[in-house]
């Protein structure tokens, strides 16, 4: 049996606006990304969870041409929807499963800020599976590890979301056999909720 918070939850969400993970803005590690070079217009980039879309707004004005946001919520897809025409910008924006959704064609950028930390730990596996699948070889996933850890840890409760993701737990779930890993120490970026989060950028490997 698996745990962790449905489509309903996330739907009430978004429907009450009650969303305190969210900065009201794109993450300030996103826009450091854009500035190195880290995406290029012509990449292929997808968004899993994109919540109020505030990436994908960010992601579209630098051109990104090739862009695909993705959310379980459909109050949270009309979002950013309606934020983009808004806007007058393109993307894809689907209604969809990140543990069962697949690109048309391999991708170059996946932008991790907000789904893994929001999905229930036993789900990790299979949602880091998939994001090896999306990518093409040396595709590269830019990560956003959230660090939430609670006092309840102690005793083996498991609690979120946002779910800590435990550095430990993301070379594990991300191992070195398939994936490139940076040497740290890692950006560290603080939320004003207490969390911060980690920013490791991984190279998808070619090998299986």
């Amino acid at each position: 049996m698996t745990h962790g918070p449905d489509v309903g939850f996330w739907q009430a969400r978004f429907e009450s606006g009650q969303t305190p993970w969210d900065r009201g803005q794109a993450h300030p590690q996103l826009r450091q990304w854009l500035e190195q070079s880290q995406i290029a217009p012509n990449d292929r980039v997808a968004v899993p969870g994109c919540g109020n879309g505030h990436e994908v707004l960010l992601l579209a004005q630098a051109g990104v041409r090739q862009l695909t946001a993705l959310d379980y919520a459909p109050a949270a897809v009309a979002r950013v929807q309606e934020r983009m025409a808004h806007a007058c910008l393109e993307a894809d924006v689907e209604l969809a499963d990140v543990l069962s959704w697949a690109p048309k064609q391999p991708l170059d950028i996946v932008y991790e800020q907000t789904c893994l930390c929001a999905l229930h730990p036993d789900h990790w596996r299979r949602y880091a599976d998939q994001l090896h699948g999306w990518l093409r070889p040396g595709g590269r996933l830019l990560a956003l590890f959230m660090q939430a850890p609670r006092e309840s840890a102690a005793q083996g409760r498991i609690e979120g979301p946002p779910y800590h993701c435990d550095i430990n737990a993301m070379r594990a779930l991300f191992p070195a056999t398939l994936w490139g890993w940076p040497a740290p120490p890692y950006a560290a970026t603080p939320h004003e909720r207490g969390w911060h989060e980690l920013a490791v950028v991984l190279t998808r490997k070619d090998q299986a």
